[in-house]
């Protein structure tokens, strides 16, 4: 189990909040998640969420009545909510179910400490929704092995148009950051597609530590995120996936997923990998998957298989993968294998010569810098980090951390934070972008200073 975190790597991490400070992002969308077809086309249009609607305000951190997020979130209409309370919600092993459109969530706004939902997880089932610096931590919550507590943290589920960005996503009983919905409606590829998740994207964000051997029905489910078959246009940009058994992300028959700058950290039995399953796919043709990865990292770390692949292929059904710029190597900084399969796989590899998905929109570095950015700027509020959330970025930043199997392996469960209120003044933010016209968001601290990097602003323009 891992070493339990004690509050002197606190001031160990002053280091990644004092770098967090100049990465500051926003909701405001890039290009929105890119086309993945065959031939590239032009990006959809970015969701705006709920821009123009009703403010809608937290006024309490209860699960559910007047002024919870549940029953903003339940509101009908463009909504755009806020937070004039900052803590913990309670949901109580429950999932909040996101289901009408046109909403966003600013968890920027809240007061220091931010919103962070505890025995909790996400689905989000409709589209035109962003979602925005909100931490959620799903946890065992003691529940026993093999029981039916087995929550995502987040998970869209055939959701389209929507945006989640910097949001921290710890133990999750099932994926930690996912897009999903049904396999097959319909009776074309064109119709599963549409029938399905599509469209979305995920962009700084942290998802960590999901539970190993918790409360899964099927046993030991540690896995990061999840792309179901059929789902399209689906874009991880400038993410930290960082302790998963497997699912960083596992992308499923004729899923086309795009994955640009992120970070994988101590994978344990496999990083990235594609899976169209037979037995899922009996009675329909295969649809060959894409893949385009550019710029990605993986480390290996202390639970991580010795010569682990950064891209593993296995089922039956054939992968497109275009792959430029991106490094694995293992804890000693040994390079690792790029591709590689497991189980006995008829599937065939189909190396592309240029990309499969349209980058355009995409601030794209250099793999040997996305390390340093991400650590700066990924997760919820990073001007004002969470203590597991500084927890994890130091382990990934110093080798250090593995698969666990309960959050109390790691400290003393879920956070009891203190309860703050604060107005929100319609006046003090630009309502298009949800940023301070101070430059400082609620709980940051230090000098006057831009609170926007300048890579996100060149995606708002």
């Amino acid at each position: 189990m891992a070493k339990r975190f004690d509050s002197r790597m606190i001031l160990a991490g002053t280091a990644l909040a004092c770098l967090s400070m100049t990465g500051v992002a926003t909701h405001a969308a890039p290009a929105s998640a890119p086309s993945t077809t065959t031939q590239p086309t032009s990006p959809a249009e970015p969701t705006k969420g709920g821009a123009g609607g009703r403010i809608l305000r937290v006024t309490t951190l209860a699960k559910d009545g007047p002024g919870s997020l549940k029953a903003a979130v339940e509101t009908k209409g463009p909504r755009i909510i806020v937070f004039e309370v900052g803590g913990v919600i309670d949901l109580q092993r429950s999932v909040l179910e996101i289901t009408d459109p046109y909403l966003t969530i600013a968890g920027q706004t809240a007061p220091s400490p931010g919103i962070t939902l505890i025995r909790a997880g996400i689905d989000l089932k409709t589209h035109d929704v962003i979602l925005s610096h909100v931490r959620v931590m799903t946890g065992a919550d003691g529940q026993p092995h093999f029981s039916d507590w087995e929550a995502d943290a987040f998970s869209t589920v055939a959701a389209h148009h929507v945006i989640v960005e910097h949001c921290s996503f710890l133990w999750a009983i099932d994926e930690n950051m996912s897009a999903s919905g049904p396999r097959f409606t319909g009776k074309s590829v064109e119709e599963w597609r549409a029938g399905t998740s599509h469209d979305i994207l995920f962009r700084d964000n942290l998802a960590a530590e999901g539970l190993a051997f918790a409360s899964h029905p099927k046993g030991e489910h540690s896995k990061g995120s999840l792309v179901h078959d059929n789902a399209t246009r689906i874009s991880f940009y400038r993410n930290i996936w960082a302790h998963h058994v497997e699912r960083s992300p596992l992308v499923k028959g004729g899923a086309q997923v795009t994955m640009i700058n992120n970070l994988i950290y101590d994978p344990g039995h496999r990083a990235v990998h594609y899976n169209l399953m037979n037995l899922e796919w009996a009675g329909h043709d295969y649809v060959t998957g894409q893949i385009t990865a550019i710029g990605n990292v993986m480390r290996g770390g202390n639970s991580t298989d010795p010569g682990l692949p950064f891209l593993m292929l296995g089922g039956d059904g054939d992968l497109g993968f275009y792959g430029r710029d991106n490094r694995a190597v293992d804890r000693f900084g040994n390079v690792l294998p790029m591709t590689g399969r497991y189980g006995e796989t008829k599937a065939k590899l189909i190396t592309a010569r240029a990309p499969l998905s349209d980058i355009r929109g995409f601030d794209i570095l250099p793999s040997g810098t996305v390390e340093m950015s991400l650590l700066a700027s990924a997760g919820a509020r990073p001007w004002d980090r969470a203590i597991d959330d500084i927890r994890v970025l130091f382990y990934v930043a110093e080798g250090r951390g593995e698969v666990i199997n309960d959050e109390h392996d790691v400290g003393k469960g879920y956070p009891q934070l203190e309860t703050k209120r604060a107005p929100f003044v319609e006046g003090d933010w630009d309502l298009t972008t949800l940023t301070p016209k101070s430059g400082r968001y609620p709980g940051q601290k230090g000098g006057a200073q831009e609170a926007l990097s300048g890579r996100d602003k060149a995606m708002r323009q």
